[in-house]
């Protein structure tokens, strides 16, 4: 049965070697040392564009983060959106958000760089990746740059693949600062208002919530369920009052509690109906549906369509 679950760092080593024809150690960073957790870069045209010519990379999430810098025609679908990327652009990717990403075409080129979260904690400050806007899901991970912008994140890049290749005893300290020059970087290209903390309580409610939703997500296997269906669960979730919660978000999106809860289950169903051979009466279970016609009801209310009508 096919299934959605998150790729490990041993999983992408595997690719990468299968698919670049290198063993697993060649393509290891020298001296790397598991008590600083793991990062290591790579040339998108030596590893990537060669794996996604021969498979498509599935929509699933990565139990790493990762920064691109992409040079070329490709495209990034998330469960709610699709982003073309017609020249360059940098992208951030999380374990919190499952994506799928290929080219379209050839010619791709550029880096990317992937580490753990316990590598960035060991910096004095103490990185926490998962609270950084960059990192958060709803977000918008995919920056279109300029030639300039991208020459000088090449720069950044190039520094790190040379320093991850010495012997200088301090280099992931040095590795860590230009990870976090290249997150800042992104956090600039941001809409204002998402590169600034929570001011106030609406918007750390409507933080909460998001956080709450996407924790759920992706549904990896058949026996997975939802637990939070309703306005209820998450305010008791949240211990607020179920009025407050949706005061909040009506403020702060424009919608109800209910209405960004089928959304978001609505953007899971697709992914389900397209992504996995599950059958209906599965997939209605996982979502959290009783009975299978109250699960097609709720689809076909939410698209016009029957779920057997869009999977086909």
């Amino acid at each position: 049965m096919k299934t959605l679950k998150a790729t490990t760092l041993d999983e992408f080593y595997k690719q990468a070697s299968d698919f670049s024809g290198k063993e697993i150690h060649s393509l290891l960073p020298p001296g790397i040392d598991k008590e600083v957790g793991h990062f290591n870069v790579f040339d998108i045209a030596d590893t990537l564009e060669k794996f996604s010519r021969k498979a498509t990379m599935p929509y699933n999430r990565r139990a790493y983060f990762k920064i691109s810098l992409i040079r070329g025609a490709s495209r990034a679908e998330y469960a709610d959106k699709v982003i073309h990327i017609h020249q360059n652009a940098l992208l951030f990717a999380s374990p919190r958000v499952p994506y799928h990403w290929h080219p379209v075409g050839g010619g791709l080129s550029g880096t990317f760089c992937i580490f753990t979260d316990e590598f960035m904690r060991k910096t004095r400050s103490g990185v926490d990746l998962e609270e950084l806007p960059i990192f958060q899901p709803g977000g918008f991970p995919v920056f279109e740059i300029d030639d300039e912008k991208a020459e000088e994140i090449t720069l950044i890049f190039n520094k790190i693949k040379q320093e991850i290749a010495s012997n200088y005893a301090f280099k992931y300290d040095l590795l860590r600062t230009y990870a976090v020059e290249l997150i800042h970087i992104g956090q600039k290209l941001q809409p204002a208002a998402a590169s600034h903390p929570a001011q106030n309580a609406t918007t750390r409610v409507s933080s909460l919530f998001v956080e709450l939703l996407e924790r759920q997500f992706p549904i990896e296997s058949s026996g997975q369920r939802l637990t939070l269906r309703s306005a209820k669960d998450y305010a008791e979730r949240l211990s607020i009052h179920v009025n407050h919660l949706n005061k909040a978000l009506k403020e702060s999106t424009g919608k109800t509690t209910t209405d960004l809860i089928s959304h978001r289950i609505i953007q899971e169903a697709k992914i389900l109906l397209k992504e996995t051979d599950w059958n209906i009466s599965e997939i209605a279970y996982s979502l959290g549906f009783e009975e299978v016609a109250h699960f097609s009801n709720f689809f076909r209310k939410q698209t016009s369509l029957t779920p057997l009508a869009y999977r086909s």
